[in-house]
């Protein structure tokens, strides 16, 4: 394969995931992206079947002790590409350039020097330094900044930016230097602290996230606030609701038969009362390409959507949860792009800091597809200063 051939190839990938729009300069180096080796095998990667099959029509592969990427067929040119790139770009087997984040580790990353820039920008209130680096910067190396300025200047790094920031930019920053499970922890925790429960972040969070995911998240909010995930999340719900919210905490994969599932849910809703509670187990139980089997077999047999069916049949929370679940196995970037369309400042941090490291690029090829507009340029439209600038950095760039 020529080098041209791969670049075609490239592009084609680019187009089937919806990315016709696709980074520029999203690596930390400046330098452009480039898909990484063995791309689909990449265990963190939230792929559709179209795009596994499109990534699977090119055959990279990678060395295990240089990590210098080896492309059949053009070798050296695809080398020489690459490395002129970023010298340091395949180095490290902890970076990961096989995700769609938009934030990746920094590849020069030196903790002691960035305590001396953040050591000096806090006693300046110097905003833009603070944000420039944490943005720029994966969780991982946040941690390792955080522990550093600990041992250099025996006080906390998040202390000190509460004493020199103010309002969401201080929010965002102290965000980021959350380790991720306890921030998806915090979110939660938000979303029943006081008056009333946000029951859509809630139903974000446990619908887009796995069983094995949402059971570490379990053990951190142990771990935080000292009281048991499932227990707090029954005392803010009831009825099918909560019984939809605690089966989607301990969600598992079970076998099932397609057709045996499709007739289940008709049979549910063909009574004079509907019954949630096949809803409730299917939809908690089984793989994402099964459900999506099952729901297409549902629309097919019934003549009506799905989200027609629920809004027929159901009413208050258990509708709102049920349909939030079948948008997000239907196309979870999707789900997310609607809810940056609020344009509330929690929510917008919410997914962007969440998924910054994950799939940040899917949200936001689908928030294009869904509005028109970049959500680069759709931050630029809702936001100012410097709360704006740490969010366009964590976006990374137009679409």
């Amino acid at each position: 394969m020529t080098v041209t051939a791969m670049q075609g190839a490239d592009q084609h990938i680019r187009s089937s995931l919806g990315f016709s729009f696709f980074l520029s300069n999203c690596d930390s180096a400046g330098g452009p992206f480039s898909f990484p080796p063995r791309l689909s095998d990449n265990p963190r990667l939230l792929l559709t079947k179209k795009a596994k099959a499109v990534m699977m029509q090119i055959s990279c592969v990678c060395t295990d002790n240089t990590g210098e990427q080896q492309v059949e067929g053009a070798q050296k040119d695809w080398q020489i590409k690459t490395k002129a790139m970023d010298p340091d770009y395949f180095k490290s087997h902890d970076m990961w350039w096989g995700t769609l984040g938009t934030v990746r580790p920094f590849s020069n990353f030196n903790p002691e020097q960035d305590v001396m820039e953040i050591q000096a920008a806090l006693e300046k209130k110097d905003a833009v330094t603070l944000l420039s680096i944490l943005t720029n910067r994966s969780n991982e190396q946040r941690q390792m900044i955080t522990k550093t300025f600990q041992d250099f200047t025996r006080r906390d790094l998040a202390a000190g930016l509460k004493k020199a920031l103010a309002g969401d930019l201080e929010t965002l920053l102290l965000d980021l230097l959350t380790p991720p499970l306890h921030y998806e922890a915090q979110r939660l925790q938000q979303a029943m602290v006081g008056i009333g429960t946000d029951e859509d972040s809630l139903l974000e969070i446990l619908c887009t996230r796995s069983g094995k995911q949402l059971k570490e998240i379990s053990a951190a909010y142990q771990q935080v606030y000292k009281k048991d995930l499932e227990k707090e999340v029954k005392g803010e719900s009831s009825g099918d609701f909560a019984k939809l919210l605690v089966a989607l905490l301990n969600k598992e994969t079970v076998p099932g038969v397609v057709q045996r599932d499709i007739e289940f849910l008709i049979s549910s809703v063909n009574g004079k009362k509907a019954d949630a509670g096949p809803w409730i187990e299917i939809l908690t139980s089984r793989d994402s390409d099964h459900l999506n089997d099952v729901l297409l077999g549902l629309e097919l047999a019934t003549g009506k959507m799905v989200e027609q069916l629920l809004e027929k049949s159901f009413s208050g929370d258990i509708r709102l949860g049920l349909t939030v679940l079948v948008k997000c196995i239907q196309d979870p970037y999707h789900y997310l792009a609607q809810r940056l369309t609020i344009k509330k400042t929690p929510i917008v941090q919410g997914i962007m800091v969440s998924h910054s490291e994950e799939d940040l690029l899917c949200i936001r090829a689908a928030y294009l597809k869904l509005t028109g507009t970049s959500l680069y340029t759709a931050l630029q439209n809702q936001f100012k200063g410097d709360h704006l600038q740490a969010l366009l950095a964590i976006c990374r760039s137009e679409d």
